[in-house]
């Protein structure tokens, strides 16, 4: 299945342009490394969780709002020799003089997808998800989301991937571990779901959420506590540029 690497980050709201543009322009070059697809979202509906939330993740201030992204890569292989580049390409030192954020307190890591359903149909709203599961009940956690990802489908999504932690450092300042605040014995999901619009995604939402055959029976494979979620604008994505015109 497809490798992904996750990133999480906050980006002053004023900054909002100079981000995509920034983005717009790196993504050639991630392209040229082996970057299947680079893909950018601006926060829309991010909640404020008790606990943990996507805010609280990348110490976001109150002027700042929070991008989810990520790039897709055929295997890990390919990320791996892609990060390699990424170290000794002049462009990319070029990249990093005048980023519109603050790299500290951005979040990345690398996920092997364990579900794939749908497909990428250039839409333009996305749910984020990262959550915290024991490494015990992965195959539970697994089948549970397999189960969800063909509901989701079913009520308009373009596409849902769930993705698990393979190669996900702790970091000084800000990582998926402790904005999951996971515990021993536990790893990290990072997931979404590709909707074609957010009017699609609310409708779908309300109905799911009204479904009593889909409300949770017995312990849950994951902390529902410690999950963080929300909605994003989609502002960058490959995918999508390369659609024929007429698609």
């Amino acid at each position: 299945m497809t490798y992904f690497e996750g990133f999480v980050l906050a980006v002053p709201e004023a900054n909002k342009e100079a981000y995509r543009k920034h983005a717009a322009d790196a993504a050639p070059i991630f392209l040229d490394f082996g970057v299947k697809r680079h893909f950018e979202a601006w926060d829309s509906d991010v909640p404020e969780g008790k606990v943990t939330d996507f805010r609280k993740a990348v110490d976001a201030k109150a002027d700042e709002k929070v991008v989810f992204s990520w790039f897709e890569y055929p295997d890990k292989a390919t990320r791996d020799s892609a990060n390699e580049k990424f170290r000794s390409d002049p462009r990319m030192e070029e990249l990093g003089k005048n980023m519109p954020f603050d790299g500290k307190r951005m979040i990345v890591g690398g996920f092997d997808a364990i579900v794939e359903e749908g497909a990428a149909a250039g839409g333009s709203y996305t749910d984020g998800f990262v959550v915290p599961v024991p490494e015990g009940k992965r195959d539970a956690y697994r089948d549970l989301a397999a189960r969800m990802a063909k509901v989701f489908c079913e009520h308009g999504a373009n596409r849902v991937v769930e993705s698990i932690a393979d190669d996900v450092g702790h970091g000084q300042v800000t990582d998926f571990y402790r904005a999951t605040k996971a515990e021993d014995g536990e790893t990290v999901v990072f997931s979404f779901i590709e909707w074609p619009d957010k009017q699609t995604r609310d409708d779908a939402w309300a109905k799911i959420m009204q479904d009593e055959s889909l409300k949770p029976q017995g312990d849950m494979p994951f902390s529902g506590q410690r999950m963080f979620w929300g909605g994003f604008d989609n502002i960058v994505d490959t995918a999508k540029a390369r659609e024929p015109a007429n698609a």
